[in-house]
């Protein structure tokens, strides 16, 4: 694969709206452990709220979700010389597939607006932050 094909599929990656329209993949390898991911999250999303057994359950597939993710991004971002376009692209995917999945994930139980206020105000100064550092840039 060559650089700008790397730098396309982290772009892809990494865009904010790159899970709408997505799929859940139904099987995907997890930390070495096989996971029916897409029934895993109707199962868990299926219910009201979450027993607190499942909730460790849950946070701790969440938990190896992230870590999957992290290191299939590394593994482009590092060793994409070693990668044909197809492999980086089938990562992508599955890149992808995760962060929805996480998406369902995260949207689970009762939602705490403090908590969610919080975190847009977060997400606007960031946004509000990267306007003014490329306005100034240039």
């Amino acid at each position: 694969m060559k650089e700008y094909e790397k730098k396309q599929l982290l772009a892809r990656a990494d865009r904010e709206g790159a899970t709408i329209g997505a799929d859940i993949p139904d099987r995907i390898d997890v930390q070495g452990t096989e996971l029916d991911l897409r029934e895993f999250v109707f199962e868990i999303k299926r219910r009201d709220t979450i027993p607190p057994g499942e909730r460790e359950r849950v946070d701790e597939a969440k938990k190896n979700l992230r870590r999957e993710r992290l290191q299939r991004r590394q593994r482009i971002e590092e060793d994409w010389e070693a990668l044909s376009r197809e492999e980086g692209e089938e990562l992508v995917n599955a890149i992808i597939g995760i962060d929805r999945a996480l998406n369902a994930l995260e949207n689970l139980g009762p939602t705490n607006l403090e908590q969610e206020a919080m975190a847009q105000e977060a997400a606007d100064q960031k946004r509000w932050m990267n306007f003014l550092k490329k306005a100034l840039d240039r």
